[in-house]
């Protein structure tokens, strides 16, 4: 393996083990900024010695336990934080020793990963800077893929996530899942990024695949975490139905070479009807607990329409045109408009869908948001104005920096005669 490869392997590592790497330095160190920092420099380390020594056997556990001697070596050089934290240093010196950073056991109130987002999520900071900062250190995602998340700027991203780390450290915050009224009043804001993690993953915002597994296996068992932790709950309930069903779909959302698959041309024999039946069970919870006009529940409910019928033919697309009706009256958002757009397409014709994305055509939020035109473009070529179709579909792929997608929309146009 040449040097350019070794980096390459290097930075894939890096971005499976990173959010486990930063939680539980934040566990030991208390302040998300320097964790952050230490697992960088563990990086750099990396970077300079696999190289030449190759990518050893437990990458995971060797970036940890760089990590925590750079941890050690932080204390060492600070006397003050030594002389507060001698007790906290010695726990990271014997820690040190333990070969596998996987030997800790999962419990619902001790998990690192739980402890951070709810950190993360803190009340004080701004909604904004808490699904910033938490994509950023447990979803393991650049300042720019967190950008074209929120639809803003990547400097207003960046600012967001350097107060944020200021903000927590300067605080002193506890670094755990909260308890009782603390923990119901964050947890709108936890699951809101629970599922911005997910849909990373599910449709990747940037780079060469178009899904990004482990982020959605890694929202998906925090959110069976936080169901555990908040029985009584709808929300967290309809968040779980919602990416549980999705999730039901990864295997048929793309080819054997990665390109797109969309939904309506998926092989539905191939969606996971285990995740589908329990999908299902979490959104009749949400239901019986009083939660099926959530959010989430709305969303988990119109995936469930997807999820019951055996073809796309069979597609109630009424119901879902139904269902986005009033998520729109729950959740000021031009995407939720934009998705109900193509709903009314098929349920009422491309001319009815074309007119409500024609109202977001001035929508500041939208401006550089690729599936506006190519939501244009789909009904605008069932239509039947084949040039103009393949216009928006062009611009469409300009737009993604997904390459998969932009191939996808490519071919779209392409296919405009």
């Amino acid at each position: 393996m040449n040097t350019a490869q070794t980096h390459r392997a290097i930075e894939a590592v890096y971005r499976i083990e990173a959010p486990r790497l930063i939680a539980g330095l934040t566990r030991m160190v208390r302040d998300v900024g320097l964790a952050e920092e230490l697992a960088h420099d563990a990086l750099l380390v990396a970077l300079n010695q696999w190289p030449s020594t190759g990518v050893p056997p437990n990458p995971g556990a060797w970036l940890t336990t760089t990590a925590k001697r750079r941890a050690l070596d932080y204390f060492r050089r600070n006397k003050m934080a030594a002389r507060k934290l001698d007790a906290l240093a010695h726990d990271i010196e014997t820690d040190v020793r333990e070969p596998d950073p996987d030997a800790v056991l999962d419990d619902d109130i001790g998990d690192d990963l739980l402890s951070l987002i709810f950190t993360a999520c803190h009340p004080a900071l701004s909604p904004e800077a808490r699904a910033a900062l938490t994509l950023r250190l447990v979803g393991g995602l650049t300042t720019e893929q967190i950008a074209r998340a929120f639809l803003v700027s990547e400097p207003t991203i960046a600012q967001r996530i350097v107060r944020a780390k200021r903000t927590l450290a300067a605080a002193g915050l506890p670094f755990e899942v909260p308890r009782g009224p603390d923990r119901a009043a964050r947890l709108a804001s936890v699951l809101e990024v629970l599922y911005l993690i997910f849909n990373e993953g599910y449709s990747a915002t940037a780079g060469q695949e178009w899904i990004r597994r482990e982020l959605c296996d890694e929202a998906l068992r925090l959110g069976r975490i936080l169901a555990g932790l908040a029985p009584g709950e709808p929300e967290v309930h309809g968040v779980l139905a919602l990416m549980e069903i999705q999730a039901s779909r990864l295997a048929a959302r793309t080819e054997p070479d990665g390109a797109p698959i969309l939904l309506l041309d998926q092989d539905r024999s191939r969606w996971d009807q285990l995740l589908i039946r329990r999908g299902l069970a979490a959104l009749d919870t949400a239901e019986r607990l009083g939660g099926a006009k959530g959010p989430f529940a709305l969303q988990a409910a119109i995936a469930a329409c997807h999820a019951r019928a055996r073809s796309a033919e069979a597609t109630d697309w009424r119901r879902i045109a139904e269902l986005y009706g009033e998520l729109a009256e729950r959740v000021a958002s031009p995407v939720v408009v934009l998705n109900r757009a193509v709903a009314v397409g098929m349920a009422e014709g491309p001319a009815a869908g074309l007119s409500i994305v024609d109202t977001l055509a001035d929508e500041p939020a939208l401006k550089s948001y690729h599936l506006l035109p190519s939501v244009r473009g789909d009904l605008l070529f069932k239509l039947g104005h084949y040039a103009a179709a393949r216009a928006e579909f062009e611009h469409a792929a300009s737009l993604t920096e997904n390459l998969q997608e932009k191939r996808l929309l490519e071919r779209r146009a392409a296919s405009c005669h």
